[in-house]
């Protein structure tokens, strides 16, 4: 598909057509981000269960 069909299926589709793929691009750029965060920020103690 190319960009002029892509374009003009979303003005077909109105403000709908614009909205979804945006809320889709966010999603998606939420998600990488908490994975990130979460592979990569140091835990503490109580984090792991562990009590002291």
């Amino acid at each position: 598909m190319t960009t002029n069909e892509c374009f003009s299926m979303m003005g077909a589709m109105g403000w709908l057509g614009w909205i979804m793929p945006l809320a889709v691009l966010a999603l998606l750029g939420l998600g990488i981000a908490a994975l990130i965060k979460y592979l990569f920020m140091p835990r503490s103690q109580s984090d792991r269960g562990v009590r002291s």
